[in-house]
């Protein structure tokens, strides 16, 4: 018999897949309480992950050089994610690089055409995440993997901070309607985290990377609750797509560094 917590925990994990995935996943019985499900993120973000590692596994045994191994794992992540964050990060580079005031900014976000910021924002972001990880590919395949999914766990955490920084920009909108955690979930949430990371020390991390990948992600969303504060005045839900984005963007080359 499985415990009721465990039931409750695993509930909640399927919340939070099912919101940030395109799994396809059962739907969870009941009104899901987000607030509280946010503790699970970490769960959810591993899983994701792991889609883009198996993949690198799949790669590796059909022999596919570091690089377009690693741009498959990418595209598979891209893909499971339904380019929920990618979406943003673009809206978000179009925003803020086209618009002369907060309103015009706004406006430009809510587009759903592609800009030509968004564009080289969204080239620059995958080939980053694409040359990281085949660096790390070159180094061992299990790094590579334990490296995908726990940037995709840390990333997704770290990528709450607009949300627990500022106030929506907008009343409407994705942004506006997503919960703050409750101070009990994210410490949950916090604590998983810092577990994920610990399978990147028996697969080749050292300590100083680890440290400086759980640094970096932080701070790369601070930086983008930062921006958004001055552009526009509080957050969307794009900015905490571009803030996801920046934050694994920073764990990945943390673990390939060195």
């Amino acid at each position: 018999m499985i415990s009721r917590p465990l039931r409750s925990f695993a509930q909640d994990a399927l919340c939070c897949l099912q919101f940030y995935s395109r799994l396809g996943l059962p739907i969870a019985a009941g009104a899901p309480d987000f607030r509280r499900a946010l503790r699970a993120l970490p769960v959810a973000g591993a899983v994701i992950g792991g889609c883009g590692a198996a993949v690198l596994v799949l790669a590796h045994a059909f022999r596919l050089p570091a690089l377009p191994a690693a741009a498959c794992a990418i595209a598979a992540l891209v893909g499971v994610a339904g380019g929920l964050h990618e979406d943003g990060l673009a809206d978000v580079a179009d925003g803020f690089g086209g618009g002369a005031t907060r309103e015009r900014k706004l406006e430009i976000m809510r587009d759903s055409r592609l800009g030509s910021y968004g564009a080289m924002a969204l080239v620059l972001a995958l080939m980053l995440r694409v040359f990281a990880t085949a660096a790390l590919l070159d180094r061992s395949l299990w790094l590579a993997c334990c490296a995908v999914m726990f940037a995709a766990a840390a990333s997704r955490v770290a990528g709450l901070a607009p949300l627990l920084l500022l106030a929506p920009a907008r009343s409407g909108g994705l942004g506006a309607a997503m919960p703050r955690p409750a101070p009990e979930a994210l410490k949950t949430a916090a604590a998983l985290t810092l577990a994920c990371s610990a399978i990147l020390l028996p697969a080749g991390a050292h300590m100083s990377q680890l440290a400086a990948a759980l640094f970096g992600a932080i701070l790369a969303c601070v930086g983008v609750a930062k921006l958004a504060e001055r552009q526009i005045g509080g957050y969307t839900g794009d900015v905490l797509g571009a803030a996801q984005q920046a934050a694994e963007i920073a764990v990945l080359l943390a673990l390939c560094a060195g």
